[in-house]
Order: C-alpha cells, then sequence, then structure tokens
C-alpha cells in the first residue's frame, strides 16, 4: 500500500490550486520601475502561456516522457523484487493515457507561472525582491502542550527486535497476496483471451 501513496498525492496535486496566478499576489502600490518589471512579467507569462495553448503537442510529449521514466525509477525504487516489477511496469504503460490527461491540463495551467517565477528569479541577482515575491515571514505562535501520555518504561530489546521481524513478516505476507491476486487475475485475463 505504501507503493500507491505517492501516486495518491501527485494525482492530489493535479486538482488542488495551490498555485496562484502572479497578478494575484501583488501589491498594490506599485512604483514606477517596479511597474515597469510587472509588465514585463506579464508580457513573459502571456507568451508562455501562449506557447503552451498553441503547442500542446510538445506539452504531451514532455509529460509522456517524464512519466515514463519517472515511473519506471519508481518501481524500481519502490518494489524490490524483480518478479513483482515487470507486471507493475506493464501496468503503469496502460495508465500512461489518463496520467498524460491530467498532467497536461496542470502543465497548461501551471507551468506558465512556475517557468515565468524561475526566469525572474534567475536575473534578480541581490537587488530588490520582485513583485510577486512576499517579503514578510509569517510567524507561528506556539503554545507548549502538557504530555498526556506517561513514559512507558523501556521495552526488553529482543521483545522489541521480534516486534520489528513480526511487522516485517506481515508486510512481506501482504505484498506476496497483492502479488498472488495480480498473477491469478492476469492469467484469468490471458485465458479468457
Amino acid at each position: 500500500m505504501r507503493l500507491f501513496l505517492p501516486i495518491n498525492k501527485l494525482i492530489n496535486s493535479f486538482f488542488s490550486s495551490e498555485m496562484e496566478p502572479i497578478q494575484a499576489s501583488l501589491p498594490k502600490s506599485l512604483n514606477k520601475a517596479s511597474q515597469a518589471e510587472q509588465e514585463r512579467i506579464d508580457e513573459v507569462l502571456r507568451r508562455l502561456e501562449n506557447l503552451f495553448q498553441r503547442e500542446q503537442a510538445v506539452a504531451k510529449s514532455v509529460v509522456d516522457c517524464l512519466y515514463e521514466v519517472g515511473s519506471v525509477r519508481l518501481i524500481e525504487q519502490k518494489v524490490p523484487f524483480k518478479t513483482l516489477q515487470w507486471p507493475l511496469k506493464g501496468i503503469a504503460y496502460y495508465t500512461k493515457p489518463l496520467f498524460r490527461r491530467l498532467a497536461v491540463g496542470w502543465v497548461k495551467k501551471n507551468a506558465p507561472w512556475m517557468i515565468t517565477r524561475w526566469l525572474f528569479e534567475q536575473v534578480k541577482f541581490n537587488g530588490d525582491p520582485l513583485p510577486f515575491e512576499d517579503t514578510s515571514t509569517p510567524t507561528i505562535d506556539v503554545a507548549p502542550v502538557p504530555e498526556l501520555l506517561p513514559v512507558l518504561p523501556s521495552v526488553n530489546p529482543l521483545l522489541e527486535q521480534q516486534s520489528q521481524e513480526i511487522n516485517a513478516l506481515r508486510s512481506r505476507v501482504s505484498w506476496l497476496t497483492a502479488a498472488v491476486v495480480m498473477l491469478v487475475a492476469l492469467g484469468c485475463f490471458n485465458m479468457l483471451s
């Protein structure tokens, strides 16, 4: 189940609206130099948005390449068993169109803003902050929380080690059960076709 957590986070990030347009966070009073900078930032943003609207094929090919490399690396990193890696890579191949549809929409919505911000951060050097940067740092007041649970006495190291081994074996059993279910399903699918 831990393998699918990063995928769920990725899918949730496609639908989240954390990325706000640059204009929403600009201060209302800008001096003449800042207004000129803002006009240039808006111009770059409009051109990038236009580019991503016109060149949707480029966005699709970039997303496809990133998905192919990322899915293979994720499977190889998270799944230690070679016998489970090839069916998961096949599943990743068949989920590519769904990912492409979600990712292209996300790229068209967020990439111009992200590229514009990155480009203007590159030319900022060590001068004044850019118009879309938030220079104030939020402060968080933290109140001390009284300790609610009593401190438990130390556990025998042998019992702790055995507990860890039992948990490791339980996770392996769950992985093997999932693998058997997938292999049986694939076998049934092959028999039907």
